[in-house]
C-alpha cells in the first residue's frame, strides 16, 4: 500500500477520535459538573519522513459552568480551580458535581453513594437528628452553630495528567493538594454547577470534522482507485 494511504488513514482515526469526543461533549451539555474534554494531535515522522497522525491525547476545560440556584441545602457548587473529593472503589475522585446526600446513619455522600471527603481525606459524617446543615464558604459545616466537619477543596497539580473517572470527576496520578486560600475558591450552598459544555460551538465543531472526515474519505478512495489503476496497467503491459 503507498503511503499516501497509511497518511489517510491515520488520519481518519484521528478525526474519529475527535468525532468521538464532541459527541460525548454534547451528550453530556446538561450533566452536573461535566468538563468539556478536546484532543489534541502530534506529528509523527517515518523513517521515511512522511507525516502521520498520531493517536492523540485527551485535554479537558477548566473553565467554570454556568452555576443555578436550586435551593437545596445539600447541593453545592464550587467557585474557583478547585474540586471535591469522593472515595469510590477504584479510587478518589476528583469532580465539580456537587450534589449530596445523606445516609441513615450520617454519612455524607455523593449522589452515587460513595464518601465525600474532608480536607484531610477522611469521610464526612453528621448527626442528623441535629437537624440541617449549613455550608460556610471555606467548606465548613455546621448544625445548630456548631461546626461539626469541613468539606475539602483541592486544587490538582499543574503537570497532572487526568483521566475521566465517574460522577463527572477525574482521577489524577499526582496528589491533589488542599485548598488554603479561600479568597480565589470556595463552596456555594444551595446552587449548582452545569457543564462547561457550548453545545452550538461543539455542533459547530462537529459539523466541521464530519466534513473534513467525508473529505478524506474521498481522497482515500481516489489513492486507492489510482493505485488499482496502476497495478492493472503493469498486469496488461507484461502479457
Amino acid at each position: 500500500m503507498e503511503p499516501g494511504l497509511y497518511v489517510g488513514l491515520s488520519g481518519q482515526l484521528a478525526l474519529q477520535r475527535r468525532l468521538d469526543t464532541i459527541a460525548g461533549n454534547v451528550a453530556n451539555a446538561s450533566t452536573t459538573g461535566f468538563r468539556a474534554e478536546n484532543v489534541t494531535f502530534e506529528t509523527v515522522l517515518s523513517r521515511q519522513s512522511i507525516a502521520y497522525s498520531d493517536a492523540g491525547k485527551a485535554t479537558y476545560a477548566m473553565s467554570s459552568g454556568p452555576v443555578s440556584e436550586t435551593g437545596n441545602p445539600l447541593d453545592i457548587a464550587i467557585e474557583g480551580d478547585a474540586f471535591l473529593s469522593v472515595a469510590t472503589p477504584g479510587g478518589n475522585v476528583l469532580t465539580r458535581d456537587g450534589r449530596m446526600r445523606i445516609s441513615a446513619n450520617g454519612d455524607i455522600e455523593s449522589i452515587d453513594g460513595h464518601a465525600i471527603l474532608d480536607v484531610g481525606g477522611g469521610p464526612l459524617r453528621i448527626n442528623p437528628a441535629l437537624g440541617p446543615i449549613q455550608i460556610a464558604r471555606n467548606g465548613a459545616i455546621s448544625q445548630n452553630g456548631n461546626e461539626v466537619g469541613t468539606i475539602g477543596l483541592f486544587r490538582v497539580p499543574a503537570d497532572a495528567t487526568l483521566t475521566r473517572g465517574p460522577n463527572s470527576g477525574f482521577t489524577s496520578d499526582k496528589p491533589a493538594e488542599p485548598v488554603v486560600d479561600y479568597r480565589t475558591a470556595g463552596v456555594l450552598q444551595g446552587y449548582l454547577e452545569g457543564a462547561n459544555v457550548n453545545p452550538v460551538l461543539e455542533m459547530t465543531r462537529l459539523i466541521s470534522v464530519s466534513r473534513a472526515f467525508d473529505a478524506l474519505s474521498s481522497s482515500i478512495e481516489q489513492s486507492d482507485r489510482k493505485l488499482t489503476d496502476a497495478i492493472r496497467t503493469l498486469s496488461e503491459g507484461h502479457r
